[in-house]
């Protein structure tokens, strides 16, 4: 699958499937799947349906699993990543954002070979623009006129400096109240509600850090690809490498492992 075909793919359905919804959802087209910001629309069902026959239509042989699929069938999870590949979607990533009537939200695809992530695109209906990567190649961000400017994650500052995005809430009670706690030996925290645009914002070298404990593939595959290639250090809580198949174990990522291992030490003690 051309990465380029993908942003395509992506863009085309957010025009036709999500843009118009925008804003424009009764309570019949919104259903709560786990809890209050765990929601579905629509616009998140038609877009993966529509999305997901535009990739087998180009790559019949490709085994696409998107967010909502799973949620009907989760034994799709549990794929074999192997001698194959394997297509992520997230039809729309920050759903609750979406249905809050706030425009942050994005549409993200992710594409493992043989279990390796090797390009991720996360397209900003909004914007109307893309973050895109692809193994070797490094981040960029893409614009409609065709400009791509190559994005870098920030430099290392010491601890008391730094600024970061953390999503604290899928922590164990107990140590969310720890982790609470060690926030105040840093300078900002933030949450967007949006991986996708949590991945975009740091790409631009504006923040220092991203923690997440719970991983869906179509979440993080293509924006811990995109934060490896423009320069971070990734790697789960425990500090081995951050696989596909992984939806546990936490996500730290950071400027460079010295960053990652003071930021552990002091802040995520997880």
């Amino acid at each position: 699958m051309n990465i380029d075909r993908l942003a395509a793919i992506l863009k085309q359905a957010a025009q036709q499937e999500i843009l118009p919804r925008f804003r424009r959802l009764d309570d019949g087209m919104i259903k709560t799947k786990t809890g209050a910001f765990d929601l579905v629309t629509e616009a998140d069902t038609n877009a993966e349906r529509v999305i997901t026959a535009a990739i087998l239509a180009h790559s019949p042989n490709t085994l696409v699993i998107g967010e909502e699929a799973v949620s009907a069938n989760p034994a799709l999870l549990t794929s074999s990543l192997e001698d194959r590949i394997t297509i992520y979607v997230d039809p729309v990533d920050g759903t609750a954002n979406f249905a809050g009537g706030l425009p942050l939200f994005a549409v993200m695809a992710a594409v493992v070979q043989n279990g390796e992530p090797v390009a991720g695109v996360i397209y900003d209906p909004m914007g109307d623009d893309f973050l895109m990567a692809e193994k070797g190649c490094g981040t960029w961000q893409v614009f409609p006129d065709g400009r791509r400017i190559r994005m870098k994650f920030a430099d290392p500052v010491p601890l008391a400096e730094m600024g970061g995005l953390a999503s604290t809430g899928f922590l164990p009670l107990e140590q969310r109240r720890i982790v609470l706690g060690n926030l105040a030996k840093i300078k900002m925290l933030g949450n967007y509600r949006c991986a996708g645009h949590e991945y975009r914002f740091a790409a631009g070298g504006n923040i220092h850090f991203l923690m997440y404990n719970k991983l869906m593939p179509w979440d993080h595959v293509a924006g811990a690809l995109m934060m490896r290639e423009c320069g971070a250090h990734v790697a789960k809580f425990d500090g081995s490498d951050y696989r596909p198949s992984d939806t546990g174990g936490g996500l730290l990522i950071a400027p460079d492992k010295d960053s990652w291992d003071e930021i552990k030490r002091e802040v995520f003690t997880v």
